[in-house]
């Protein structure tokens, strides 16, 4: 693997370390973290550190040391994990984020964020610990600082005192230790924390000068150790490093003590060659067969976690595969149309073999996308930063409550929702939550809440923002609109318009530019993203309680189920989500309303028809229903209405061709797709046609319907 490979390698895996990182700082933050959370935030810090070492990044290096540095005070029960403290901590796993990133990229971080966070560190670590912190920015060299004696030829140098317990521990690197950034002598270190400690260096592979490799490992130890510790503890100073190096770690035979000799002689540590190459005696000891011990120890280990096996493919691959199974999805389309244009009974043995093709590229498809989905918890944690920033922006106190970060959709999905997210959450804090004074004022904990949750529902996912701020302030929105010439001074809206005039074009609340908001550009920016996504996004507020936009979004942007009806002359597909039921209504269950509304009477209760061919333009205007079908349909708010079509052809899955590059967004159009026939079908957007349907009818002002 060359060097660049490494370095892939290397920011991939620092992707999920700072995930780990923010994860864990968060749960400490909220007081659910233990020690086992802070020795994760630590090992995410000093991998980093370990691996920007290998590829010689000073300042990721010289930035996460600091870190390390402190959180190993709180490690180690000389700095409390105070508030303060964690206020530094989150704001360096940020930091630390953004040099990552510019490592990546190539970029610089302005100094001046970094230089703060730096100066913020140092005042947590005490005196004396932060001198030696400046002195030792850089790694020890193998052999330099050790607190424990390696051997040699010093007259003093002898076994260590007997404990409970002498373990041996036999230690050979390989190259990719150290090409991932460890260091063999913070190993020993380690070891030396746990009890009394000698170490002898096997030099036997090491070659003439001119035939060494840079970055070969010629070096191996073996170390003997008296402690109270059991083997798991030694075992877990070698937890990250056990891939990468030959390992054996053994109790040692006890030693005889019937005739003890006048003058002890130290005890002689065998090189690792030796130990490797002595042919194992007639009752052998555990350091003489290193991989039955190593595998003897690490079986328990293994069988308690049971870790399940991943592998890391380039996301192109996987969405080529996807791709493939698209066109299998439409061929199967054409192979069952073929079928059924050829009059083959439906219980021939023609027809069997194509449902059981139908129902392999049905989970065929599913076990695919379920490699692209992810749990949003990544873009969850992303947000908490936001609301750091966004708090500290604007001198408000702002705490992010998640909720369903293992929410699963796909990749894609979750990749576009950044931005949009990232907006909506600093306008929650931003214009949603008052000041603490405010607050306070008006009997509320100074602190305001911002809650971010993702569920499914219905094959979707609703992500809801939810914010306990003073609610929208509609006489405000309304004057605003006026003013900006959005809608006219004698309008006649309802509360819900006048939220929805948040997502017109060029509205904005804010009297003034900020970092934050005021540039012209903002819902209506966060509306476009969602609906290029296939998804909706709605408002609903309660002044003086805050409020809750919520946004529902397809699984995946590749297939779906859905139905395919015929709307005039046209065929079409309406997603299989959005319908509850079928129904062929009668003449009396049909009744007719002002503006030319019409609605129909179902089990008792009234719902409102939307006739979808003359809405989109495919036909006239059905007067009656004779002749015609229903789909009874819900949308996310709970609202039911009645899709007026004229024929039911199939259900089917169909594979999703967007239009947003090449039409941008088309009034009542989600996407398109290929028909088993060649045949181009439109993906309707249900709640958009019903929107826009019912503004029609109530409001004469029809530039609302830009709205939403």
């Amino acid at each position: 693997m060359s060097m660049d490979d490494l370095r892939v390698t290397f920011f991939q895996e620092c992707e999920e370390l700072l995930e780990a990182l923010e994860f864990g700082l968060l749960e400490i933050n909220e007081g659910g973290g233990d020690d086992d959370t802070l020795n994760a935030v630590f090992r995410a810090v000093h991998s980093i550190k370990g691996g920007a070492g290998a590829f010689g990044l000073d300042d990721l290096v010289r930035f996460a040391h600091k870190f390390e540095t402190t959180l190993d005070e709180v490690r180690a029960g000389r700095l409390e994990n105070a508030p303060a403290v964690l206020k530094t901590f989150l704001r360096s796993s940020d930091i630390l984020a953004d040099l990552v990133r510019a490592a990546q990229e190539g970029t610089e971080v302005p100094p001046g964020p970094v230089e703060e966070v730096l100066a913020e560190l140092e005042t947590h670590l005490p005196t004396e610990e932060a001198a030696e912190d400046e002195e030792e920015d850089d790694f020890q060299p193998l052999g330099l600082d050790f607190d424990f004696d390696l051997g040699g030829d010093d007259d003093d140098a002898g076994p260590p005192v007997s404990g409970p317990d002498v373990w041996t521990i036999a230690f050979k690197p390989r190259r990719t230790l150290y090409e991932r950034g460890n260091e063999t002598v913070l190993l020993f270190r380690a070891l030396a924390e746990l009890g009394e400690l000698s170490v002898t260096c096997d030099e036997s592979a090491l070659p003439a000068l001119d035939a060494m490799e840079p970055g070969e490992a010629y070096l191996g130890w073996t170390a003997r150790l008296a402690t109270e510790a059991e083997e798991g503890d030694i075992r877990e100073i070698f937890e990250f490093v056990e891939d990468d190096c030959d390992l054996t770690i053994a109790l040692a035979a006890p030693e005889a003590e019937a005739e003890p000799e006048p003058t002890p002689e130290p005890v002689e540590i065998e090189p690792l060659a030796a130990l490797e190459a002595e042919a194992p005696p007639a009752e052998p000891e555990p350091a003489a067969e290193p991989e039955p011990a190593r595998a003897e120890a690490v079986a328990p280990k293994a069988k308690a976690e049971a870790p399940k096996a991943t592998v890391r493919v380039e996301l192109d691959r996987v969405e080529r595969l996807i791709n493939l199974v698209g066109e299998l999805v439409i061929n199967q389309s054409v192979l069952s149309q073929q079928v059924f244009d050829a009059g083959i009974a439906a219980n021939s043995e023609v027809a069997t073999t194509i449902d059981v093709f139908k129902q392999l590229t049905r989970d065929i498809q599913e076990g695919v996308m379920a490699i692209r989905a992810q749990p949003v918890k990544s873009l969850f944690q992303r947000m908490s930063r936001i609301v750091r920033e966004a708090s500290g922006a604007t001198g408000k106190t702002v705490r992010l409550v998640t909720e369903g970060e293992n929410t699963e959709v796909d990749k894609t999905v979750v990749e576009r929702l950044s931005d949009p997210l990232t907006h909506m959450i600093r306008n929650s804090v931003d214009h949603g939550l008052e000041s603490p004074e405010k607050r306070e004022a008006a009997g509320k904990p100074a602190e305001g809440i911002v809650h971010l949750s993702a569920q499914h529902r219905s094959g979707r996912v609703v992500i809801e923002i939810t914010d306990d701020g003073a609610g929208i302030d509609r006489p405000r929105v309304r004057q605003i609109a006026v003013e900006k010439g959005l809608i006219a001074e004698d309008a006649v809206l309802s509360d819900s318009e006048i939220d929805n005039l948040l997502f017109m074009p060029g509205f904005s609340t804010a009297s003034e530019v900020s970092n934050l908001s005021g540039r012209g550009v903002g819902m209506d920016v966060v509306k476009r993203a969602i609906q290029s996504l296939g998804g909706r996004i709605s408002i609903v507020s309660e002044p003086g309680k805050g409020s809750t936009f919520t946004i529902s979004l397809p699984l995946t942007l590749a297939v779906l189920d859905g139905i395919v009806v015929e709307i005039g002359e046209e065929t079409t597909v309406i997603p299989l989500t959005n319908v509850v039921e079928t129904l062929k209504p009668t003449a009396e269950q049909l009744h007719s309303m002002g503006n030319g509304a019409r609605v129909v009477r179902v089990r008792g209760d009234f719902v409102p028809v939307v006739d979808v061919g003359y809405e989109l333009g495919f036909r006239d205007k059905a007067e009656g229903l004779d002749d015609k079908v229903v789909l009874l349909t819900e949308s996310e708010g709970g609202s039911r209405s009645a899709l007026v079509i004229d024929a039911i052809q199939d259900q089917r899955q169909v594979v999703i061709k967007g239009l947003q590059d090449n039409y941008g967004t088309v009034h009542g159009v989600a996407a398109a797709t290929i028909l088993g026939d060649g045949r181009i079908a439109l993906i309707l957007d249900v709640d958009s046609l019903v929107a826009s349907a019912t503004k029609t009818k109530t409001d004469p002002d029809h530039s609302l319907a830009m709205a939403g």
